[in-house]
């Protein structure tokens, strides 16, 4: 039954890695071609290709040759989904799911799982392998931009001096709310290895001028003294431990009269699939969780703050601004 192949999905993992639908895609169909271009073994390339072909991934009109299908398509680089770069074992987000191979490990203890495959944490993996760590930077930096028009609309920026984006990336959301607000400005902190690009954006989009970038950790002191900090897309990358670490931070950088603006997911009570899944892929790698109202109210006292208002966006995510306790 198909709940017990674990063959399957690890085969398909392994064609999404090599190429092998683009380069089938493309004529190159026969085995020892095959072989020869990805660089692997050539009975044992043609084991895994015999057995896609009969889940329907391939076609094999005669043995040794191989044809596109629908499936196939489904793996290929320029399919508009984006699916390889969640099954490619090299990227960094097919990367995790050898860490469900220690699932185990986390349910029993509630930690990653990441570093019993790798000996290392994820961060710590990104920061070994810069090829991958400019390629997360990249992932983040488009789902960002996915939400940073919703965020310059929908906020009330104009009674806004100053803010601070903590773990602002490449500056993708700052440059979009700079741009509609002329008078703001901005602080960038996030580590030099993810703001690398940060300078170069912010020239592109004409608000540099008004974005000071500022090496630094969001577990270390924070500029104080802003209006507004923002967390977009960071705590639920984070254990409750770490998160509680990083709002204190904000907290008291942003002292009695300033916001901290969170940007997340909300779990609603309903059991939604894309979230379940996407809270094991959290666990596993990061420790991680998408979180509940009650869940960022508990961890918003625990570091003086609470839940002002929620604002919820277009994109499916939600603003929740957080002050200091009264």
């Amino acid at each position: 039954m198909a709940m017990t192949d674990v063959i399957t999905p690890n085969a398909v993992r392994v064609a999404a890695t090599l190429g092998l639908a683009d380069l089938v895609h493309q004529g190159v169909n026969r085995l020892d071609d095959l072989a020869d271009r990805t660089s692997t073994d050539r009975d044992a390339l043609g084991e895994m290709m015999r057995h896609l072909a009969v889940q329907g991934l391939f076609e094999q009109p005669e043995p040794g040759v191989y044809a596109p299908t629908e499936l196939s398509r489904w793996i290929e680089s320029d399919h508009p989904v984006g699916m390889r770069e969640f099954l490619d074992l090299d990227s960094p987000m097919g990367r995790p799911q050898r860490a469900f191979a220690s699932l185990l490990h986390s349910i029993r203890t509630g930690g990653p799982a990441y570093a019993e495959v790798y000996g290392r944490t994820y961060w710590e993996d990104l920061d070994a392998h810069p090829e991958l760590s400019r390629a997360f930077n990249a992932k983040m930096a488009k789902q960002v931009s996915e939400i940073s028009a919703d965020v310059a609309k929908t906020y009330e920026w104009d009674r806004v001096g100053h803010v601070v984006d903590v773990g602002g990336g490449t500056g993708t959301l700052l440059s979009e709310v700079l741009a509609a607000h002329p008078a703001l400005r901005s602080t960038l902190v996030d580590l030099p290895a993810a703001s690398g690009g940060a300078g170069q954006l912010l020239a592109a989009a004409g608000v540099a001028d008004r974005c000071e970038i500022v090496p630094g950790s969001f577990f270390e002191p924070l500029p104080a003294g802003a209006d507004v900090y923002v967390l977009s897309t960071i705590l639920h990358d984070w254990s409750d431990d770490a998160s509680r670490r990083i709002l204190r931070r904000c907290a008291e950088a942003a002292g009695d009269h300033g916001k901290v603006l969170v940007v997340e997911h909300l779990i609603q009570p309903e059991i939604r699939q894309g979230i379940s899944t996407l809270n094991l892929i959290l666990l596993a790698t990061l420790g991680g969780k998408e979180r509940s109202l009650d869940e960022y109210g508990e961890l918003a006292t625990t570091a003086g703050l609470e839940v002002l208002r929620t604002i919820e966006l277009p994109s499916g995510r939600s603003l929740l601004e957080l002050g200091r306790r009264a």
